[in-house]
C-alpha cells in the first residue's frame, strides 16, 4: 500500500501479529521451512470468525434499527391520517349544526346593535355565541334600536407598540426591585418644546399627552377605607389575594384587592401579572381599575353595588328574573369578545365563572379577576401550561388533559355560565355533580321546560330561552373545533 510520499508500505496481517505474540521474530521462520505453527493458524481462524460474527451482528442491529424507524414513520402516518379522518366528520357536524341552528334563530329580520366594534360582522354570523343570542333581539322596533345604538363602546388603546414595550420593561424592573414601596404610576407631561425623539417619531406624541387616570393610595388611606381591613368587609378570596369592600374619602365604594396569600414570589408575580393586564383593559363589561397602593401590593377597583352574579344567583332570596339573566348573558359575551379580539393582544381570562361576573346597579355585567389571565400573541395558536389553575366545573376537556389554553377554553367556561343562568344550578353542586353532565341529555332532547330554573316558572321569553340553550350547547362541545369563537372574523365584506 502506498503512503503519502509514494512509497509502498506493507500492510500487517493478523498472522504476523499472532506470530509476534507467540515469540516468532518478524525476520525469522520456523524450523519447518517456513510452515506456520498450527496454534497460530488456529488463532488466525478464531480472529476471522470473531470478526465475521461482529460484522453480522452489526448488520443485524442496523437492520433492526431501520425496521424500527420504518415502523415509527408508518405509525405516525397512520396517526395523522386517523386524526384527519376524525376531524373531517367533526367539521361536517359543526357545519350542519351551525346551519341548522342559525336557521332556527334567524326567523326575524332586523339588526340589533351592540357596543362591540365588530357588531355588523358579528350580526351576520349566526353561529357565534354573540350572534346566536343577538338573533333573538331582531325584530325590535326602531326606537329601541336607536336607544341601544347610542350606547357605544369607549375603548382607550395605545396604538404604538413601544408603549407596551416600555410597560414590559417597567414590570421587569419591578420584579428585580423590592415591591414594598411602589413609585406612583405616572406618565410625564410633554413639554412645549418637543424632544428630538418625538419630532423624529410623531406617533410618540400621544404617549406624552396621555394623562394617567390611575390613582395612588397610601397604606393608611386603604386601611381607613376598609376599617383596617376588617374581616366584616371581606367580600372575596382568591389564590393569592383577599378582596375587601371599602369607601374612599370622596365617598366612592371600591373593592380593594390585597395580595397577602402564598409565598412572596407568588404574591409579587400575581400582582404584577394582573396589573399588567387590567391596566390596559377598558370596556363597559370589564372591571374598572381605579388605582393601586404605593406601599405594598394592593389593587383598587370600582365596587359593583350588586356584588357578583354568583351571590345573586345562589345566595339571594330575590331570584333574578329572565330579562336580567338574558342581559347578563349578552353583556358577558360582549366583554369576552373584547378580551379576545378588541385588545392589542388577545387576552385569555382562564377563570370565567359566576363569582367573577360583577353586576352594576342596572345589572350590567363586568368581568373581573384577571389573576390567571394570559396574553396570547397573534401568531400563537395556544398556550401550554403545566400548572393546573382555575375553578372546577368550568374546565374545558383539552385544558384538563393537555394543558391547552386559548380562546376556546374561555368559550367552554362561558357555555357553563349560560347553563347556570338557564338552570339556576351551580357548575358543581354539593354532590360534586357537573351541570354539564346533568344538562347533556336534556340539551340533546331540547327539553327546555326541564332545563329552565324552576324559580322562573313560565316567566321567560321562549325564543330568547331557546337561543341561550342553543348557544350553551355549542359552547360546551367536547371538541374545541366544534366550539364557535365569541364573534365572527370571516363575515362577508
Amino acid at each position: 500500500m502506498a503512503n503519502g510520499s509514494g512509497y509502498k508500505v506493507a500492510t500487517p496481517c493478523p498472522w504476523y501479529a499472532c506470530a509476534r505474540l507467540h515469540g516468532f521474530p518478524s525476520g525469522e521462520s520456523s524450523k519447518d521451512s517456513g510452515d506456520v505453527p498450527e496454534k497460530a493458524w488456529q488463532d488466525e481462524q478464531a480472529w476471522q470468525d470473531e470478526q465475521a460474527w461482529q460484522d453480522e451482528k452489526a448488520l443485524q442491529d442496523e437492520q433492526a434499527w431501520q425496521d424500527e424507524k420504518a415502523l415509527q414513520v408508518e405509525q405516525a402516518s397512520q396517526d395523522e391520517q386517523a386524526l384527519l379522518d376524525e376531524q373531517a366528520p367533526e367539521d361536517e357536524i359543526v357545519s350542519e349544526k351551525h346551519t341548522k341552528w342559525a336557521s332556527k334563530v334567524s326567523s326575524s329580520a332586523s339588526a340589533h346593535d351592540l357596543r362591540c366594534s365588530d357588531v355588523e360582522k358579528e350580526r351576520q354570523d349566526g353561529t357565534s355565541p354573540r350572534g346566536v343570542l343577538e338573533a333573538c333581539l331582531r325584530g325590535s322596533d326602531s326606537a329601541t334600536h336607536s336607544s341601544i345604538e347610542n350606547r357605544t363602546e369607549s375603548v382607550t388603546r395605545f396604538s404604538n407598540t413601544r408603549a407596551l414595550t416600555n410597560w414590559g420593561k417597567f414590570l421587569k424592573l419591578w420584579k428585580r426591585k423590592s415591591v414594598k414601596r411602589l413609585s406612583p404610576l405616572t406618565i410625564p407631561k410633554m413639554s412645549k418644546r418637543k424632544s428630538r425623539s418625538t419630532r423624529e417619531d410623531p406617533e410618540l406624541t400621544h404617549i406624552y399627552n396621555y394623562k394617567s387616570s390611575l390613582m395612588n393610595f397610601s397604606l393608611s388611606e386603604l386601611q381607613t377605607a376598609t376599617n383596617n381591613f376588617n374581616p366584616e368587609n371581606l367580600i372575596g378570596k382568591g389564590g393569592f389575594s383577599e378582596v375587601y369592600k371599602g369607601r374612599l374619602k370622596d365617598g366612592r365604594l371600591v373593592a380593594i384587592k390585597r395580595f397577602t396569600r402564598g409565598t412572596e414570589h407568588e404574591r409579587t408575580n400575581g400582582f404584577l401579572c394582573e396589573i399588567g393586564i387590567i391596566a390596559y383593559v377598558d370596556h363597559p363589561n370589564t372591571a374598572k381599575l381605579v388605582g393601586c397602593g404605593n406601599d405594598g401590593m394592593h389593587l383598587v377597583l370600582q365596587l359593583s353595588p350588586l356584588g357578583s352574579l354568583g351571590s345573586l344567583l345562589y345566595g339571594s332570596k330575590d331570584k333574578l328574573d329572565w330579562s336580567k339573566r338574558y342581559k347578563i348573558a349578552l353583556g358577558t359575551a360582549d366583554g369576552l369578545t373584547y378580551l379576545h379580539e378588541g385588545c392589542q393582544k388577545r387576552i385569555i381570562h382562564r377563570d370565567i365563572k359566576a363569582d367573577n361576573i360583577l353586576l352594576t346597579e342596572d345589572f350590567e355585567p363586568q368581568i373581573c379577576d384577571f389573576g390567571l389571565a394570559k396574553w396570547l400573541p397573534r401568531q400563537w395558536t395556544h398556550h401550554n401550561v403545566s400548572k393546573f389553575e382555575g375553578t372546577f366545573g368550568y374546565f374545558a376537556p383539552e385544558y384538563t388533559m393537555h394543558g391547552i389554553v386559548d380562546e376556546k377554553t374561555d368559550v367552554y367556561a362561558f357555555g357553563v355560565l349560560l347553563l347556570e343562568l338557564i338552570t339556576g344550578r351551580r357548575a358543581l353542586d354539593h354532590l360534586q355533580q357537573s351541570v354539564v353532565l346533568w344538562a347533556k341529555p336534556l340539551l340533546d332532547n331540547n327539553d327546555i321546560r326541564e332545563l329552565a330554573d324552576p324559580s322562573l316558572g313560565d316567566n321567560y321569553d321562549l325564543e330568547e330561552m331557546n337561543c341561550v340553550v342553543l348557544t350553551a350547547c355549542l359552547c360546551i362541545e367536547r371538541s374545541p373545533l366544534l366550539r364557535p369563537k365569541m364573534s365572527c372574523d370571516t363575515a362577508k365584506r
